[in-house]
């Protein structure tokens, strides 16, 4: 079936009505027609089918086949620190982080992220990042939209650890431990956060300091295995290996 974001008040309203370059995908990427059915869903757990009404010349009519349904949130609420990774990478790790089930994405930007934002910039890239989670939200049928923050200073974002541990950091140092290992204390007696954030540098790593700053604040260092992974793929690995314990 047929997906569509709306927020929450009009995914509510009787009837729905879509402006015409708002309904653009669905008649003519999609090409729905009338008495097609169509999911909807707000990004926070509600969801409705409704079916195509009039297709007018500038608006579209969905009408509700039954009231909103509330769907549970994740078992954990897992949080994805990345920094900044240049090019169209970064629109990558958003669009199959929101595949993975993160519900929270921060971008970080730390001594050695080669991208730099002014204040505009980084408003501009946080909406463009959240309509690429809505579009891979859309298409991988998730109900919960992520939070996608605009970009911060690695600082600030470890001040954010403490309400989102235990937090993981893919680490090259002596004293990492493989995730395996540094999820065991998890696993007997068998629990669950209700939240667990992974940390990842940019490209050539975080400085000692850096490094420093985020095991202060509480992160655990784990180790990725044998191989250098690049951000986006180490960013993947982590939502991959947490995702499968506690999602």
């Amino acid at each position: 079936m047929h997906r569509h974001y709306l927020d929450t008040a009009r995914l509510q309203a009787t009837p729905i009505t879509l402006a015409r370059d708002e309904a653009r995908h669905l008649l003519t990427v999609l090409r729905v027609r009338e008495g097609d059915r169509v999911e909807l869903f707000d990004g926070c757990g509600r969801t409705v089918i409704a079916r195509v009404g009039n297709a007018g010349r500038h608006a579209l009519e969905l009408l509700a086949e039954a009231a909103p349904v509330l769907h549970p949130p994740p078992a954990c609420r897992l949080t994805l620190f990345a920094c900044v990774s240049k090019g169209k990478r970064m629109d990558w790790t958003i669009e199959k982080g929101v595949e993975l089930g993160v519900s929270r994405i921060v971008p970080v930007l730390s001594e050695r992220t080669i991208v730099r934002l002014d204040d505009e910039e980084a408003g501009d890239k946080a909406e463009r990042w959240q309509r690429i989670a809505i579009e891979a939200a859309r298409q991988c049928g998730t109900t919960w939209l992520p939070e996608i923050a605009a970009p911060i200073p690695l600082a600030a974002a470890a001040a954010q650890m403490p309400a989102c541990a235990p937090v993981f950091v893919a680490a090259l140092v002596p004293e990492a431990q493989p995730m395996r290992q540094a999820l065991a204390c998890f696993r007997q007696p068998a629990v669950v956060p209700s939240a667990a954030g992974w940390f990842v540098g940019p490209e050539g790593d975080f400085t000692p300091a850096e490094l420093r700053l985020l095991l202060d604040a509480g992160a655990i260092p784990v180790s990725l295995g044998r191989l250098v992974l690049r951000a986006e793929t180490a960013a993947l690995w982590g939502l991959c290996v947490l995702g499968a314990e506690w999602l």
